[in-house]
């Protein structure tokens, strides 16, 4: 069940990974970039890099099918390889080309994959609270296992360029992100907030009532009754684990709904404060402006306009 609501919640916030660039390298190598994207990915498929970026103490090592998350970061500096002579600067492409893997032999190359990780708004405040400025997946650990094989799958369609390889690297990408997160919160201590909370065993019966049924009025007695806790004991662990008491993850969870809604249909305003559980109408548009800033047509309507706006035009940063 914990994996159904990560999957809804990816949904909710419209999280996408993406393959944006990489490359292969003999001998000393560099490469510098400035980062765009608010979440980025980095994995060695082959070979060893050293991480430096913003905020950070010291380079990371990486090692073969390690991953590295940077959350917020301005700019990062990747660089390894070993031999005589300086290193060869390795400039960041117009677009992402697999001819940059024609070639590569893992037996002796450095092989890079950067990726990004797409989020409207509502992700950006949910995963960027829970992740570290640099996390780093590894290997090794026993969760990833499953992130290795979706890696090499990744990169042997990359190098394949097959009919229909724009599409599973597609697919790979989503999946590659997903089983990053997967591993990362399995090896290391997540702060409070939204993906710890989906994952915390004991107070999953009260995240399975809240998210199947956001718009019924669930008190704080009813909701410790499903964990089997006291009411005094829940509301403690659930704030420790959230972020937030029960009540306020409700009331945001049923905002992401809602923003959804907004965005993806035309349901009036009144119909969805009802099913939400909301008394009013203006009910529900005071707490969706507390909540989000704006009116909830004046949202959607800037959604809109924004998604016509990316559709008429394509920008493409280079990256690696």
């Amino acid at each position: 069940m914990v994996v159904d609501q990560l999957s809804e919640v990816f949904d909710l916030v419209e999280v996408r990974g993406l393959l944006s660039g990489g490359f292969a390298a003999r001998g000393p190598w560099v490469s510098r970039t400035a980062v765009e994207d608010p979440l980025k990915l980095l994995a060695v498929v082959c070979g060893r890099g050293r991480l430096t970026a913003d905020g950070i103490e010291g380079p990371v090592e990486l090692g073969p099918g390690d991953v590295a998350i940077l959350n917020n970061r301005s700019w990062l500096r990747l660089e390894g390889g070993t031999g005589d002579g300086p290193p060869r600067e390795i400039v960041p492409e117009e677009g992402f080309s697999f001819t940059r893997f024609v070639g590569a032999d893992c037996g002796s190359d450095d092989v890079v994959i950067g990726g990004r990780v797409d989020l409207n708004p509502a992700g950006r405040t949910l995963l960027l609270q829970a992740l570290p400025p640099v996390g780093v997946v590894r290997a090794s650990a026993a969760a990833a296992s499953n992130l290795r094989g979706t890696l090499d799958r990744l990169f042997g369609e990359v190098i394949a360029n097959r009919m229909g390889s724009a599409f599973a690297i597609r697919q790979y990408g989503q999946l590659l992100l997903l089983e990053v997160l997967r591993a990362y919160v399995d090896q290391a201590e997540l702060p409070p907030g939204w993906l710890r909370v989906l994952t915390d065993e004991r107070l999953r019966p009260a995240l399975d009532l809240m998210h199947a049924e956001p718009g019924r009025h669930w008190g704080l007695e009813e909701l410790a009754r499903a964990a089997a806790m006291s009411r005094t004991s829940f509301a403690e662990r659930f704030r420790t684990v959230a972020g937030v008491p029960p009540l306020t993850y409700l009331n945001r969870w049923r905002m992401l709904l809602a923003q959804r809604a907004l965005r993806d249909g035309d349901v009036r305003v009144g119909s969805l404060a009802a099913e939400l559980g909301y008394a009013s109408e203006s009910a529900f548009s005071t707490a969706f402006k507390r909540e989000v800033g704006v009116s909830p047509l004046r949202y959607r309507y800037r959604v809109r306009g924004e998604l016509s706006g990316r559709v008429g035009s394509v920008s493409v940063q280079p990256s690696l």
